[in-house]
C-alpha cells in the first residue's frame, strides 16, 4: 500500500509514513508522521501509532494500544490490549547481537501483557513477560519477568511496590487487583 489512506481503509495513515503490503491494521487507528509498518504485523483497532515508530515484520499489537513517539517495536513482540509504550523506549530481540552474525533464527519473544505501560526511555530485554497492568518507570532496564500490578524502577529494574489498573501507587497485590 502506499503511503497514503486508501478509501477502502478504516484507519487513519499520516502522508509522511509508510505501510507495507501484507499488514492487517484495526479499524480507528492512526498511524502519525515518519512512521513505518512492515509487512505481516497486526495492529489492532483503536490503536496511536506516534511520531517515528516502526513496526516491524510479525509483531502483534492488540486493541487500543498507545506507541508514543520514537518507538521500534521488533519482530519478537506481542501487546495485548491497553498497551503504553512510552517515548523513546526500546525493545530488544536478540540477546547477544553482532554485526557480522546473523541472528535472525535466535529472536527471543517479549510478551507485554494487557494494560501494562513502558515509561520514557525505559529497556525491555528481550525474552521476557510483562504481567498485566505492570508499570515499568522511565529509564528502567527490564531483564527479567514482571509480575501482574508490579510497579518497576531501576536498572536492573526492580520492584518497589504495587500499582491497580489506573496507574495508581497500592499497598498490596490484594489492593491493586481489588482497584
Amino acid at each position: 500500500m502506499s503511503n497514503n489512506q486508501s478509501s477502502m481503509t478504516n484507519y487513519f495513515v499520516h502522508e509522511s509514513s509508510y505501510v507495507d503490503e501484507g499488514c492487517t491494521i484495526g479499524r480507528g487507528t492512526k498511524i502519525w508522521h515518519f512512521s513505518h509498518i512492515m509487512s505481516g504485523c497486526t495492529i489492532g483497532e483503536n490503536c496511536n501509532i506516534g511520531q517515528n515508530v516502526v513496526i516491524s515484520p510479525d509483531v502483534v499489537l492488540g486493541r487500543n494500544c498507545k506507541i508514543q513517539n520514537n518507538v521500534s517495536v521488533y519482530t519478537g513482540v506481542r501487546c495485548e490490549d491497553d498497551v503504553f509504550l512510552g517515548p523513546s523506549m526500546v525493545f530488544t530481540n536478540v540477546i547477544n547481537p553482532r554485526a557480522a552474525v546473523s541472528r535472525k533464527d535466535e529472536y527471543k519473544p517479549t510478551l507485554i501483557k494487557r494494560g501494562a505501560s513502558v515509561g520514557a526511555n525505559a529497556t525491555i530485554v528481550c525474552g521476557h513477560t510483562l504481567g498485566e497492568y505492570c508499570l515499568i518507570g522511565a529509564g528502567s532496564v527490564v531483564t527479567k519477568d514482571v509480575p501482574a500490578y508490579a510497579l518497576m524502577v531501576g536498572n536492573p529494574a526492580r520492584q518497589i511496590g504495587w500499582v491497580n489498573a489506573h496507574g495508581d501507587k497500592c499497598a498490596s497485590l490484594e489492593e491493586a487487583i481489588k482497584n
